[in-house]
């Protein structure tokens, strides 16, 4: 890097203290995190350290290995050699990077509420998206896709964002109240501590 071979590099970290120190190192443009409506802690420091650095946040596990898609209940099984069956509680790797490290119980029910709260026609995959997507700091969302329908789904974001901002019926205001009060009611305590 002294002799200028690297002008500038990004970086995937786990814990926030990683994503700091890393926005703090010189030449550093863009610093992936899982942030999402069960991982609120990178809105402490890390998003307002990021925008005052001109650092690029790149949001992944935006739906918490599709925890936040609302299609899982109580029942729903993975196959065993899923991640969401064989690291649940960190067996293979960093447990946060399995359901954001939500329990998966509790994250069932989070997403139920938080798709209980939103407008008929607004999908809980397509309004977490706009949620990070419009959080100060955050440059772009990494969600993942499997199949077409996934994939038009994530894409649902744009239209849901642009909603928000014409009144239409997604209110970003309303649905980051609603993300909040969950976190700190049902997460916080299991969660904030550990990324």
């Amino acid at each position: 890097m002294a002799d200028g071979a690297i002008a500038a590099y990004g970086v995937s970290v786990e814990t926030c203290a990683q994503a700091l120190a890393a926005i703090a190192r010189p030449n550093v443009t863009n610093v992936q995190i899982i942030f999402n409506p069960f991982r609120l802690k990178p809105l402490d420091e890390v998003l307002p350290a990021a925008e005052a650095a001109g650092v690029a946040i790149l949001a992944r596990v935006p739906l918490a290995s599709g925890l936040l898609s609302g299609r899982y209940t109580a029942e729903t099984t993975f196959a065993a050699d899923d991640h969401r069956t064989y690291n649940r509680h960190g067996e293979s790797f960093d447990r946060g990077e399995t359901f954001s490290g939500v329990d998966f119980e509790t994250g069932v029910a989070a997403a139920a509420e938080l798709a209980g709260a939103l407008a008929d026609g607004v999908s809980l995959p397509a309004a977490t998206l706009a949620w990070i997507a419009a959080q100060p700091g955050v440059t772009s969302v990494i969600p993942g896709a499997s199949n077409v329908g996934q994939a038009e789904s994530n894409a649902a974001a744009g239209d849901v964002l642009d909603g928000a901002s014409e009144g239409g019926g997604f209110d970003l205001e309303a649905f980051d109240r609603v993300v909040r009060d969950v976190y700190d009611r049902d997460l916080r305590a299991s969660i904030h501590p550990l990324w």
